[in-house]
Order: C-alpha cells, then sequence, then structure tokens
C-alpha cells in the first residue's frame, strides 16, 4: 500500500453544502467524478441541520424505488445503525451499534475526525454541539470558506491516528451561500441568493456555486487519493432554490433544495446503478 494510503476500513463522508445536482453536473470537476458516477439523489432534508442529523443515522441521499444497495436506502443502507435501519442485508454495509453512526464507528474503534464549515457545526451552540458531540475531535472552521484549513487539520488528524482506522467527515462550505472561495473574483459580503428578494440573480448564483466545485475538486485530491482503496461517500445535504416558484435559498422543501450529487466509492470499488 502506498505510503499514507489507508485500508478497506476507513471511511470519508463528505458533504458540499447546499450543491445543487444541476451545478455540480455542470462543474468540471475530473477528480470527484474519478471517484464513481454521479447520481441525482433525493436528501433527507432541506436544511443542514435536519439533513445531517438524518445522515448521522444513517439516512444518507437516496434514489428511491432505485432498489439497489446503498443507492436507494429503503432498500439497503450504507451504514446500518442497530435495528433502526431496516433494510435488506449486504455484507458491505458497516454495521454500527449506538444513537449515530459516529458513536457506533467509535465503538469499533476507529478514531472519528470531523470538520464542518457552517454555523450549524458551531460547538459554542447547543444545536452544534448535538450534531458533533460523537467524534473523536472536531474542527469548526468559523468561516464558510476555509477549506484549505479544514484540510490540513484533516490531514494532521489522520497521521496522528497512526494504524487506527478512521471515519472522517468533512462538511464543505464554499458551495454554501455566498458562494465564495478564497481567491474569488467576486466580493464575500455580497449575496446572490437571499431569501424574498426580488431581484433574478440565478446566473450569479449558478456561475459562483459552480465555480466553488472546481475549486474544491482542485483542492481535494490529496485527501481523496488516501482513500482510494477504502469507502468515499461525497454528497450534499441540501440544494438550494434560485427563483424556482418564487423561492430562494434553502429551508424549504422544494425538488431543487432536495435534489443533490451523491458519489459512492465502497471499499474502493465505485457504486454504479445496474444496466437495464
Amino acid at each position: 500500500m502506498p505510503p499514507g494510503q489507508l485500508d478497506a476500513r476507513s471511511v470519508l463522508f463528505v458533504t458540499l453544502d447546499s450543491c445543487r445536482y444541476d451545478s455540480f453536473s455542470a462543474a468540471h470537476a475530473p477528480n470527484l467524478r474519478s471517484l464513481a458516477p454521479v447520481h441525482r439523489a433525493m436528501a433527507p432534508g432541506h436544511f443542514t441541520y435536519g439533513s445531517h442529523a438524518s445522515m448521522f443515522v444513517g439516512f444518507t441521499p437516496s434514489l428511491p424505488g432505485a432498489a439497489e444497495p446503498f443507492l436507494d436506502s429503503k432498500f439497503a443502507k450504507l451504514f446500518r445503525l442497530g435495528a433502526i435501519n431496516r433494510g435488506r442485508p449486504d455484507d458491505r454495509a458497516f454495521i454500527l451499534e449506538g444513537r449515530s453512526i459516529i458513536e457506533g464507528f467509535n465503538r469499533l474503534g476507529y478514531q472519528t475526525i470531523g470538520s464542518g464549515a457552517v454555523r450549524w457545526f458551531d460547538p459554542q451552540t447547543p444545536t452544534g454541539g448535538q450534531l458533533i458531540q460523537d467524534f473523536s475531535e472536531f474542527y469548526y472552521s468559523d468561516v464558510s470558506w476555509n477549506l484549505s484549513g479544514q484540510l490540513d487539520w484533516i490531514q494532521n488528524k489522520i497521521d496522528e491516528a497512526g494504524e487506527r482506522p478512521v471515519f472522517v467527515f468533512l462538511n464543505i462550505g464554499e458551495t454554501h451561500t455566498p458562494y465564495f472561495f478564497g481567491g474569488a473574483p467576486w466580493d464575500a459580503n455580497d449575496n446572490p441568493c437571499l431569501p424574498f428578494q426580488c431581484i433574478d440573480r440565478a446566473a450569479e448564483c449558478r456561475t459562483r456555486q459552480i465555480a466553488c466545485v472546481e475549486f474544491i475538486d482542485r483542492m481535494l485530491p490529496p485527501l481523496l487519493s488516501r482513500f482510494k482503496n477504502a469507502t468515499t461517500l461525497v454528497c450534499a445535504d441540501h440544494g438550494d432554490c434560485w427563483g424556482e416558484d418564487g423561492l430562494w435559498e434553502h429551508g424549504v422543501s422544494h425538488e431543487m433544495t432536495l435534489a443533490v450529487p451523491l458519489l459512492l466509492r465502497v471499499r474502493g470499488v465505485p457504486v454504479a446503478r445496474r444496466q437495464g
């Protein structure tokens, strides 16, 4: 195994906060696309806290009616949390016990490492504390466009784990409003996706979020390469509305806030839909 590469037991779980499926599909993201096919999935919630709370008990974005393991969580979940998450058994699944999948990995002897970019992960708030309480170590970036700092911290923590398998969670905030990354040629204080706005800035929202996906894709290869033979799940927690039906941003139940990208690689093998 190449130096730094993790064995098949380890797991990387990445959420591109607020990333719409159509944004991801339009972006030039060769590194992420090399992981697995991109699926149009439906998120378990329409805002960060609700969606992550669901994912942290095994309800990851899903293709309703696909009837295929891990792509359709009603059929078979990747993270099976005790008797709560019923479905067809699959020997590739992670069988976990506890109040969350994070606690489940702790019980299996994993080092659980997490980092969040948006305010729902702020450990100084009761809701943030609730979301992150089961991680062995957690880094809240305190700004939604700090992917470089998050990645440096995560890489160091993986190294410190030594031979232990790791469960790594990374919430990326660049794709969240105001859709900004370090060096972007627009003002970080200008949010083109304000709820109830009367100006149609959908084109700016789209251009900026696609650019953020492409920035993220350029940043992730060193981390992704460490999990090449392990399990990697990349998705969004929800999307945003850009004027559809007069709606803007998220926190509302709508097709555009629920349709998200999903890429899944299980123990080094990409998960694709069956043909036919």
